[in-house]
């Protein structure tokens, strides 16, 4: 089964719905890239009038792991997923639609078939880029992932 955006959504509906209340939206993925809006508006808001920090957590995490699902998902191996660390500079307030991409696709490839080939756990630095609709970067996530063969 090929990932897209609209099954992302509807999975963001039904296993992550805090993730879809606030706004958070896959718009594109390939084997490469993924790309993740959310909208700011009241209900994701902090008591400074931007984006809560946990909703741009929630859009730039799941930009990293839509392709770690995308990979584990061409495989017929079974390949377990965790998040191990994370770490986020905020640069700008966050207002208006913003974007986050990650483009560590191929990093991702790699590190699933190094644990297909080992059955060791194999973790990888993904980063994900936020920006406003003025394309100014309001902030930065990478996420340690960990991938290993059940």
């Amino acid at each position: 089964m090929k990932l897209s955006p609209s099954k992302l959504n509807s999975f963001l509906m039904l296993k992550l719905p805090s993730a879809w209340l606030c706004g958070v939206r896959v718009k594109h993925i390939d084997k490469t890239q993924c790309e993740v809006t959310v909208k700011h508006w009241w209900i994701n808001q902090n008591p400074f009038n931007s984006m809560y920090f946990a909703v741009q957590a929630m859009a730039a995490e799941l930009s990293t792991g839509a392709l770690v699902m995308n990979e584990i998902q061409k495989h017929d191996v079974k390949i377990s997923m965790l998040v191990a660390q994370n770490k986020s500079v905020f640069s700008k307030k966050a207002t208006g639609r913003i974007t986050f991409n990650c483009y560590d696709g191929q990093a991702i490839s790699a590190a699933v078939h190094e644990t297909i080939r080992t059955g060791e756990g194999v973790t990888l630095w993904m980063k994900s880029v936020g920006v406003n609709e003025e394309v100014v970067q309001v902030s930065l996530f990478d996420f340690e992932w960990t991938v290993r063969r059940k």
